[in-house]
This record gives structure tokens, sequence and C-alpha cells, in this order.
């Protein structure tokens, strides 16, 4: 049971830290200057705007588990990518590093029906 308690409020931690990425959209002062102080063009911002929110659905979402395996891997990739372009401008790095261990933690504790089987068809 305490296995489904850390899956869902890791899960859920993430998910709305990634819901939190629709500000990308807004074209706020402070998110359009935080993109070009790390020389990221500004479609970029919209890019992640769209994906970021459409993987917390995924990982919210029941079954679905090929879509969940490349949700997990966007969002590290995009988290991994986040600490070093923080890190490189001296801007913030450590909170992607903390959501990315929190994506660790809800890929590791995902039940049994949110994972991908790799047993063949049929058998």
């Amino acid at each position: 049971m305490s296995r489904r308690i850390v899956y869902w409020v890791s899960t859920g931690i993430v998910a709305v830290m990634l819901l939190g990425s629709l500000s990308y959209l807004t074209g706020s002062d402070e998110v359009v200057a935080g993109f070009s102080k790390a020389g990221y063009p500004q479609y970029l911002r919209i890019i992640l705007g769209i994906v970021k929110p459409v993987a917390a659905v995924v990982l919210i979402m029941p079954a679905v588990p090929l879509l969940k395996e490349w949700a997990y891997a966007g969002v590290t990739f995009a988290l991994i990518m986040a600490a070093i372009s923080g890190y490189t401008v001296g801007e913030m790095w450590l909170l992607p590093l903390g959501i990315l261990l929190l994506v660790g933690v809800s890929y590791l504790t995902r039940p049994a029906n949110r994972r991908l089987s790799l047993a063949p068809a049929g058998a």
C-alpha cells in the first residue's frame, strides 16, 4: 500500500510541476527573459509549453504504457537539460534535479498496469 502512495504522491507533484509549464505559453517577461538569457529560441518555449503539460496528463492517465515510457523519457531529458542550462547561466539548477528525482521515484514505483510489458504477444 505504501508503494502506491509513494507513486501517486511523486507522480502528482511531477504532474503539477509539468502543468506549470503552461506559463511558457503566456509570453510573460520573466519566462521570455529566462529563455533569452540561456540563448534558446522562443519557439522552444512554445514547444515545451505544449509538450510538458501533455506529458503530465499522460503520466496521470491509466493504461497507455508505451506513451508513459515516452513521457518519462522526454521529461527526464528536459529536466537534465534544464539543470545543465541553469547551471551554465548561473540560474536555478537544483530544482530540475529535485523534480528529476521525483520522476525517478514515480518511474520506479509505478504499478504493474502502468508498465510496458516486454513479453512477446501471445506469450
